[in-house]
């Protein structure tokens, strides 16, 4: 039966089996990167002798070095066959190839390398092929031999196999190679592996990765010794499971031979419960150890670090006697005190205390002295020995001296001055604005709420003011926020020059200011008293050599012991009042009234409603007609939007406009309005056929002029709508453009690369308009309704009129004229060349329906306008 198991196991390996191989290449056995290791050294040697050859420092023509590669082959053939001699040559001619094929070489030079090359790899092929199919019969006569000695073992009554099953440990029998021939079924329960997983398997698989090869050299130098080894002895203590788990066991090894080969039974034996407990007695054993060596160190130490923490402590220490004299100080107590120790000793500690303070420490000595407390902590003040005060945090208490009836007060001090310092700068700084130094609006709050009680208490009255500075944005746009700082400074010591020091200024935050005053008068005094703080800005501010002009809006509320309004709503009314104030033009004083109350919750509700107004359909477009002066003839419409609220009826656009200005809605608008009017404007004819389709003007909002995707939304409806570029004027004001000048330029630059026109609104209302006209270069100046109804009025304004005119002939300006009435002012601006004009004389904004037909009236109208103007 053994010789026919042998003949079974005895076959050749097939060409199959040598490509499973070479699949598997043995990356993880050292002495195959030993024979990588060799062919890297070919590498230099081979270079070298490229190099040495180019230089004709040697006769040996530099391919011949490439015949060293043989000896890492061989090496690999012999150690793992057929896959670590072929591994070896690819190596070899992957890294001995590039310099043949990229350095200069003749052409026989090259023809003995790759002919070196090929033999290489034809002598890695048979050398590894023979090898390996040596290696195979090897292991399969060393199979057949474990086959026959175990079949030669069965059958016996008490056969071998019944006893190693009877155990109750788990049994494998491993050849000299550590591969296991045979194990029972303990050693299946104890690794989770059947037996047909097991046999024919290396040992290390039931060892844990990190001890394998440590487990390697140990059962090699085992085989050598040919020792038993009991258990309790292996340094092997895990066993690793199927499942990845490991298992502490105790292993036993005994060597046999038989017949002439070298077996060795492993038993091993499951440890788990005797390593619990060993870890649990072990761990008991060390605390208990370390809590006898701990308390006799600390017991031997006790009295040298008593002493070391006593004169190297950080907090002062001093140590007195029941009379209060010192008999012990630490170095940091003579450091806080700017005393030496000998100067210290003997000093009562009452003498070295603040004298505001010494009834508090004679106080405290008494308390512990008595008994009625065992220890005391305090905060006082310590005189410095150069005179300065020392604010320190004590903790005493009386403990026992060196002898029975001596007794001690031990005393530990804190230097908390810096605290104290620290504390009163951040409690500053929490109520004080940091840069002007007033208080802010947490501790304006606080006070006003006493100054109102005090009010209360006298049945006084007290005013409440709120400053708010008037286009500061423009100064830091324009000078630089470090002047606008500067600015803010110099006005809060204005405000503190003028106010009185008994009442509460604050800065609230930004530029805004609020002031209260008590116990005024009525209201004249507190008009009079807002007059004073307006006339802090009748100087300009001269701010790092800029002389600097700012006026400031304030709002007035008065209040008096009955009025009964809290905090919040006094806060409420005085920035309505500063609001109207700035509605009203800016630069004054308003007193709040419960009138402006009423009007500022009618403005909420109707922002409200706005904010539906046009997804109910509220909103609509008119067009009021653009004429030629010259001779009667429609150029196009101004687009002007209409609010009709179902219940207040027509809001005009100077009440809800300022509202959608507010917030985002005016974009919202703004981007309707546009859309709108020019799909209205795609469906105009011209009015005759030899003229153009008019063109169609829609007023920009600030916030829509100058948002980056203006542009690109104007080419997308006009792109939409069909609309020609040249039939869009795009109006706006110069408040617009003169907030800010660099981005309106680039704006109107990007408008007009579209063909679309540019016309600027309202002219002659800004404070610079002329000197920016010709940055802004606008296509169309209209002309303000103001200057058309004051020529009438007197010599000077009729030649101001003549004057804009004539002006924008010069620079080449379209001229419109605006709010045209009647037929003198339309004579007035014909005689003076205005091109263009609209107005009620010729028609209102009409909804859209009723642009048809538009072009034939207004020419009558004309017409008979020109007739009664002659």
């Amino acid at each position: 039966m053994i010789e026919g198991k042998a003949g079974r196991l005895t076959v050749r390996a097939s060409t199959k089996g040598l490509l499973v191989n070479l699949r598997n290449p043995p990356l993880s056995d050292r002495r195959f990167w030993w024979a990588q290791l060799m062919v890297v050294v070919v590498f230099f040697v081979q270079v070298g002798a490229d190099f040495a050859q180019d230089h004709a420092m040697i006769p040996i023509p530099d391919f011949v070095w490439i015949l060293l590669v043989f000896i890492p082959v061989v090496y690999a053939g012999m150690t793992f066959g057929l896959v670590g001699s072929l591994g070896t040559a690819l190596t070899g001619i992957v890294a001995l190839a590039p310099p043949e094929m990229l350095l200069r070489h003749t052409g026989v030079e090259l023809w003995g390398a790759w002919s070196i090359f090929a033999v290489v790899l034809v002598t890695a092929v048979l050398l590894g092929y023979r090898f390996e199919k040596e290696r195979g019969l090897r292991e399969q006569l060393h199979t057949a031999e474990s086959a026959r000695m175990v079949n030669s073992l069965e059958g016996h009554p008490l056969s071998w196999q019944r006893l190693l099953e009877a155990l109750p440990y788990g049994i494998c029998l491993v050849d000299a190679k550590g591969s296991m021939c045979y194990t029972n079924e303990r050693l299946e329960a104890l690794s989770g592996y059947r037996k047909d997983d097991l046999v024919g398997q290396p040992v290390e698989i039931l060892v844990p990765s990190r001890d394998r090869s440590r487990h390697v050299s140990m059962r090699d130098g085992f085989a050598n010794r040919g020792v038993i080894r009991p258990h309790g002895t292996s340094l092997i203590l895990a066993l690793l499971r199927k499942d990845g788990t490991e298992l502490p066991v105790d292993i036993a090894l005994t060597p046999f031979a038989f017949e002439g080969t070298s077996w060795v039974v492993v038993m091993i034996r499951d440890d788990s419960a005797r390593v619990e407990a060993e870890h649990g007695r072990t761990e008991a054993e060390r605390y208990a150890t370390e809590v006898e060596v701990e308390a006799r160190r600390a017991l031997a130490k006790s009295e040298r670090r008593f002493r070391l923490a006593f004169e190297n402590n950080a907090a002062s220490m001093a140590i007195a006697d029941l009379e209060g004299s010192l008999v012990d100080v630490n170095r940091s107590y003579c450091e806080m005190l700017g005393y030496a120790d000998t100067e210290l000793l003997g000093r009562d500690l009452i003498a070295l205390t603040h004298p505001e303070d010494r009834f508090l420490t004679a106080e405290m000595h008494r308390r512990l002295v008595t008994g009625e407390v065992d220890q005391v902590g305090y905060t006082k003040r310590y005189m410095h020995k150069d005179g300065h005060v020392i604010y320190g945090d004590i903790q005493t208490r009386i403990f026992e001296g060196d002898t029975d009836t001596s007794r001690l007060l031990i005393a530990a001090i804190r230097d908390v001055t810096e605290e104290r310092n620290l504390a009163a700068q951040l409690s500053h700084q929490a109520l004080h604005d940091s840069l002007t130094g007033l208080p802010n609006l947490a501790l304006f709050q606080d006070r006003m709420t006493q100054a109102r009680e005090r009010v209360a208490r006298d049945d006084g009255r007290g005013a409440l003011f709120l400053l708010d500075l008037d286009d500061f944005k423009g100064v830091n746009d324009t000078l630089g926020r470090d002047v606008g700082d500067q600015l803010l400074l110099a006005l809060a010591r204005r405000l503190e020059s003028v106010t009185r020091p008994s009442d509460s200024l604050s800065r609230l935050g930004g530029d805004e200011f609020a002031y209260f005053a008590e116990g005024i008068k009525g209201t004249p005094e507190a008009e009079e008293m807002a007059q004073r703080l307006l006339d802090v800005f009748t100087e300009p501010f001269l701010i790092a050599g800029i002389a600097v002009e700012q006026s400031a809006s304030i709002g007035v509320v008065v209040c008096d012991a009955g009025g009964g309004r809290d905090w919040g709503e006094l806060i409420q009314d005085v920035d309505t009042a500063m609001y109207e104030a700035k509605r009203r033009g800016k630069a004054r004083q308003v007193l709040f009234s419960p009138e402006m109350r009423q009007r500022n919750s009618n403005r909420f509700m109707l922002a409200q409603d706005l904010s539906h107004a046009l997804e109910d359909g509220e909103i609509s477009m008119h067009y009021q007609p653009i004429v030629d002066l010259a001779n009667g003839e429609v150029v196009g419409y101004e687009s002007l939007m209409r609010w009709q609220h179902p219940e207040r009826g027509l809001v005009p656009p100077d009440v809800f406009i300022p509202l959608a200005e507010q917030s985002d809605l005016i974009l919202t608008l703004g981007d309707f309005a546009l859309r709108e009017s020019i799909a209205e404007a795609a469906t105009w004819e011209p009015t005759r056929s030899d003229a153009r389709a008019p063109y169609i003007a829609v007023n920009l909002s600030a916030r829509q002029f100058h948002d980056p995707r203006l542009v690109s939304t104007i080419k997308d409806v006009l792109a939409s709508s069909h609309l020609a570029p040249e039939r869009l004027v795009l109006e706006i004001t110069e408040s617009i453009a003169l907030s800010d000048i660099e981005s309106a330029i680039r704006a109107i630059e990007s408008l007009q690369l579209l063909e679309t026109s540019v016309a600027l609104d309202d002219f002659g209302t800004g404070y610079s308009s002329l000197s920016y006209l010709a940055m802004l270069r606008p296509n169309v100046i209209k002309v303000d309704r103001s200057f058309v109804n004051s020529a009438e009025r007197g010599a000077y304004a009729e030649r101001l009129l003549e004057g804009i005119i004539s002006l924008c002939h010069l620079l080449d300006m379209t001229v419109l004229a605006e709010g045209i009435e009647t037929p003198a002012q339309l004579a007035r601006l014909r005689r003076y060349g205005c091109q263009y004009g609209q107005g009620y004389l010729f028609s209102p904004a009409v909804p859209a329906f009723e642009v048809t037909g538009m072009g034939d009236r207004v020419s009558s109208l004309l017409a008979a306008a020109v007739a009664r103007s002659v």
